[in-house]
């Protein structure tokens, strides 16, 4: 599916996120306010695009975007205030990080805290539709790959490297035989596995 600009002349910046689901591991937010007429064949919803295809973007966005931003938010928060609240606070944290102040917000999905009170506006499926986000979306989701890459080689036996801290059938079983790591989500283990596994 093609994306598009967002029509009209304000300073828009596109919001996304990646790692609600894992397992183990922080959530990842982005916010990205490209020129007018950015354009790249391969912009998509990151989640369609290969990792190789996702690494080429992730230069060309930060390359060529007027300003851009990532921001995380770690395991033990999402544990204390649920994981909606944790996207909304690395959302929040990419926006305050941006150079450029945006005059609107676009979001994908369809709930978002309101921020400095800039007009926002949620996109349902918004990463396939407008550039601003797809770009959001690409630098998520790989600077969060990025990251569980490099827990990977501190906690081999769960295969980060593969699954990125989602809840793989070898992930959950890595969890029954090693028990959690420092990164891994007891509130979200703890619904899989219960009494079964003994928290650290």
């Amino acid at each position: 599916m093609d994306v598009s600009s967002y029509p009209g002349d304000k300073i828009v910046a596109g919001v996304d996120e990646a790692g609600r689901g894992p397992l183990a591991g922080p959530v990842f937010a982005a916010a990205v306010i490209l020129p007018p007429g950015f354009d790249h064949p391969l912009l998509n919803d990151s989640k369609k695009l290969s990792e190789k295809k996702r690494l080429i973007l992730r230069d060309y966005i930060e390359q060529h975007a007027l300003a851009w931003a990532v921001a995380s938010v770690d395991n033990h928060t999402i544990d204390t205030i649920n994981i909606l609240n944790a996207t909304f606070e690395a959302m929040h944290a990419a926006l305050d990080k941006l150079s450029t102040e945006p005059e609107l917000i676009l979001v994908d999905g369809n709930r978002f805290r309101p921020y400095a009170d800039i007009d926002y506006k949620t996109v349902v499926g918004g990463d396939a539709l407008y550039a601003c986000i797809s770009a959001a979306s690409v630098l998520a989701k790989t600077h969060r790959d990025q990251y569980m890459i490099e827990l990977h080689s501190q906690f081999p036996q769960y295969n980060w490297l593969k699954n990125k801290g989602y809840g793989t059938r070898e992930h959950r079983q890595a969890i029954m035989e090693h028990g959690l790591s420092p990164y891994h989500r007891k509130s979200f283990c703890g619904f899989y596995f219960q009494a079964r596994i003994n928290f650290k």
